[in-house]
């Protein structure tokens, strides 16, 4: 089986490549920007151009890993909802009968319902630039009449975690403080509630979904199955760095965490159509991405 992931080196990207090499019987193509096998980008490329390199490496599936998480709203557009729908265009013309998943973000949903887990059913409201242009590709992707499932993600965590993420921030924090009793390090608020999910567990739902017999649901949310108050990944951090200072929360903190205090997926859905359930909790992430932790 062919398979063709696009965006393998970023964070997710780098887990999922590792994931579908040790498929059996999978023989894994690369593309992306630079040092790919196949030079693919998404944010520019003319859906034509990219139908040519998708007929040449001819895959039976192809998974798109490829996103912005920050950046100016442009450069999200260009990547998150341009990007899929070329995707789309070229794979009708290319290899119309190649699987597509793509990895969409729990942020479409928008602000939840405390004590509640948002259904793929639930109307889509993003509440930033971010979540409204994953908003967007998911609905290219939806749209396009292929085989094809957008793997809605929740807050990933685990080895590797980028220093632009809330996990791979205070890793890297606790690292530098040590364990000095009389260190602060101060945050922002914490109080709100994410849905938190292993690095290794998302890797693995997409393996899943490349393999599962069609056709699959659109969407299928891909989640730890809880929310979790931010507070308890920040102290559980700190417990595994040995930190003996104090975390002081000044009141502030980003845009997204004052507008989107509770967010909780449904899992149920991924359970029925790909046999997936997390395997790792979140004790076991952060121990892992401290591990990691230079």
């Amino acid at each position: 089986m062919r398979i063709l992931v696009l965006g393998g080196t970023g964070y997710l990207g780098r887990r999922v490549t590792e994931q579908v090499r040790a498929l059996p019987g999978a023989h894994l193509l690369t593309g992306g920007r630079t040092g790919a096998e196949y030079a693919v980008d998404l944010a520019a490329d003319r859906p034509e151009r990219l139908a040519k390199t998708l007929a040449a490496a001819a895959p039976d599936a192809v998974v798109n890993c490829a996103g912005a998480t920050g950046g100016d709203p442009v450069t999200l557009a260009e990547v998150n909802a341009r990007g899929p729908a070329v995707l789309c265009a070229a794979l009708r013309e290319a290899a119309p009968a190649a699987r597509l998943v793509h990895l969409g973000s729990a942020a479409e949903y928008g602000p939840g319902t405390p004590c509640a887990a948002v259904t793929e059913s639930a109307p889509a409201c993003p509440v930033t630039p971010y979540g409204a242009t994953k908003l967007a590709g998911t609905l290219a992707v939806t749209a396009a009449g292929l085989d094809a499932v957008v793997l809605r993600i929740g807050n990933p965590v685990g080895p590797g975690a980028p220093p632009a993420s809330l996990p791979g921030r205070m890793a890297a924090l606790l690292r530098a403080a040590g364990s000095a009793p009389g260190a602060v390090l101060r945050l922002g608020d914490l109080s709100a509630y994410r849905d938190f999910v292993d690095v290794r567990d998302v890797a693995r739902a997409v393996a899943l979904a490349v393999t599962a017999p069609g056709p699959l649901p659109p969407v299928l949310n891909i989640g730890g199955g809880g929310a979790v108050p931010v507070r308890e990944l920040v102290h559980g951090l700190a417990r595994l760095a040995g930190f003996q200072g104090k975390l002081a929360e000044d009141g502030g903190g980003s845009a997204r965490s004052a507008q989107v205090s509770w967010q909780c997926s449904d899992i149920g859905a991924a359970g029925r159509a790909l046999g997936w359930r997390p395997a790792h909790g979140l004790d076991d992430a952060l121990a892992a991405l401290w591990a990691a932790t230079p």
